[in-house]
């Protein structure tokens, strides 16, 4: 598994500043192994809190409590449709990441900011309001995590962290425009009686993800009171 590369930190450890960094399509657990080094930084005091945007090939992510029976596929089923399975450390059920889906890892302190409720709902902010900048209304829905649709009937962002140390990784994830069919093979986030949607679906047209990047990147750090810092070629 690849180590992450440090280029010479632009926001060395200014608290007022997240290094943001766009890295194209990265396998999940080398993400993973990313977050976790990038984690022992910040939570040190030796590198800047990180949002890490990126997208991931088809994989199922398994949260801590979620169930054998909402993988709806078998092994052979996987291995012919190049979908891996990872049993993660992070909160919730089981979820669904490929090409098309922005995923979000933000890497940051949540001491002085607030709790892991207060968080989560300050993300759910942060993606609805990301969402808005491109036409599309959207909610929290009530007793659930992530982001629906105004009717509440299909979700278009997950969320699942982890909080050690009292600093947060893993993240979330907006689909952009992935294969919808990939969340036949779950129940996604242990939901079976709601949808699952896309910008592309509820918008008709796709917007870039590149495009969609840019806007929860700067939608994060106005939300959290951060200066944005990108830099490309961190990694």
């Amino acid at each position: 598994m690849a180590t992450l590369q440090f280029t010479e930190d632009p926001a060395g450890v200014d608290a007022g500043a997240c290094r943001i960094i766009r890295a194209g399509r990265v396998a999940y657990r080398r993400a993973w192994q990313w977050q976790v080094e990038i984690a022992d930084r910040v939570r040190d005091g030796s590198g800047p809190e990180t949002l890490l945007l990126l997208e991931h090939p088809h994989t199922y992510t398994r949260g801590r409590l979620a169930p054998d029976s909402d993988l709806l596929m078998d092994a052979a089923t996987l291995a012919a449709r190049g979908i891996e399975v990872v049993e993660t450390d992070r909160g919730g059920l089981i979820t669904y990441h490929g090409p098309g889906q922005l995923v979000a890892y933000p890497i940051i302190r949540l001491k002085g900011r607030g709790g892991p409720h207060w968080y989560v709902r300050t993300l759910e902010r942060v993606i609805i309001d990301s969402l808005a900048d491109f036409g599309l209304t959207a909610t929290p829905a009530p007793g659930l995590t992530g982001v629906w649709t105004a009717d509440g009937r299909r979700k278009i962002a997950a969320i699942g962290v982890k909080i050690s140390g009292g600093v947060a990784h893993h993240g979330f994830a907006v689909n952009v425009d992935p294969d919808l069919r990939m969340f036949k093979g779950i129940v996604p986030c242990g939901i079976a009686d709601r949808g699952v949607t896309s910008l592309a679906a509820e918008l008709g047209y796709a917007p870039a993800v590149d495009d969609v990047a840019k806007v929860v990147g700067s939608r994060f750090c106005r939300e959290f009171g951060l200066e944005p810092r990108w830099d490309a070629n961190a990694i």
